[in-house]
């Protein structure tokens, strides 16, 4: 039923030329509890599974496309527009919502919600569009990893707040000392291991194995930053980019694709599920105080924030105007 109904609104999207993501919300939203004339979805939890596991194909196969050495050429532009935008996101999302006599702190987690961009959507949204190979793209890359670290220091940072109404200093420490614990590992598996394990393991390499060692790999350090109590994207991220410096890494990003084209789909379509218009409605007027403030917030921030790491004005503008919505870490 999911591809079916995915199938027919993606073929519509392509037909007037807009992204397919919108035709996978828009499934969704057909085969959700709200549309009486489409049979209806009866598993949502199977579906939240396999959404998951879309995520971590994903982020595994953005991070194939972005090695370590990549990763590090877009450093300090991608720190500046970050931290400038989750600041200054932090802020406008603080004062908005005390302006809507929110409390103080449901606008404190309202800045943090806003001040998060969607990896999915944004590199979704890029693919369809033929824009991968633009220079604004790999900046764009360098300001969502950024992005996709602070949230895990800024999730700790919140929960904490809201149940002691103060910041543990020691579960801080805590956090960023098993940060470090799981970059070095990062490092040191993208380095030396995986690279030296593939290139000794050439010859015995057929498309099957190299498939199955590729996701296994992939799933350990899904695993392993689970453990720690870290995002199952940031593993799946940081696994793709130790694959991608490797021997094998265009063959892996070739045979993955299907993979992540399917699970993919399956995570744009459990957005839309989520969609209820009677929400949508009665809310609407803070929706659309907080879209505005959304777009045109993060336009200004990530602009200014390219413009101060030295990038072009149009570069600055098109990495700017990729990242205008909200993540899934805000979720």
């Amino acid at each position: 039923l999911l591809l079916v109904v995915a199938g027919v609104t993606t073929l519509l999207c392509k037909k007037i030329n807009q992204p397919l993501v919108i035709g996978y919300i828009l499934a969704g939203f057909l085969i959700g509890p709200v549309v009486s004339f489409v049979p209806t979805i009866g598993d949502a939890n199977n579906i939240n599974l396999w959404a998951e596991i879309g995520v971590i194909f994903l982020m595994f196969s953005l991070g194939l496309e972005f090695s370590l050495h990549k990763l590090a050429t877009v450093g300090n532009t991608g720190v500046i527009s970050a931290l400038l935008q989750i600041g200054g996101m932090m802020i406008l999302g603080y004062i908005v919502g005390i302006a809507m006599g929110w409390s103080t702190m449901n606008s404190i987690f309202l800045g943090g919600m806003l001040s998060m961009s969607s990896t999915m959507i944004t590199i979704k949204a890029i693919e369809d569009l033929g824009l991968k190979e633009e220079k604004f793209t790999k900046l764009t890359i360098g300001t969502l990893v950024i992005e996709d670290i602070v949230a895990i220091f800024l999730m700790v940072i919140l929960s904490t707040i809201s149940v002691s109404q103060g910041v543990s200093g020691l579960e801080l420490v805590g956090t960023i000392a098993k940060l470090m614990m799981y970059l070095v590992v990062w490092l040191l598996l993208g380095i030396y291991l995986i690279p030296s394990f593939l290139q000794k393991t050439q010859n015995l390499m057929t498309n099957e194995t190299l498939l199955v060692c590729a996701l296994g790999i992939c799933f350990g350090m899904v695993w392993l930053a689970d453990a720690i109590g870290f995002s199952s994207a940031l593993g799946a991220f940081m696994a793709g980019s130790i694959m991608a410096g490797t021997v094998h890494g265009e063959g892996i990003e070739h045979l993955v694709g299907p993979c992540k084209d399917l699970f993919g789909a399956v995570f744009f379509v459990s957005v839309g599920l989520m969609v209820v218009p009677s929400l949508l409605l009665e809310y609407l007027i803070p929706i659309l105080i907080l879209t505005v403030v959304t777009i045109v917030g993060k336009m200004i921030l990530l602009t200014a924030g390219m413009l101060i790491a030295g990038e072009d004005l149009k570069t600055a503008m098109y990495g700017a105007t990729s990242q205008t919505q909200i993540g899934e870490f805000s979720f």
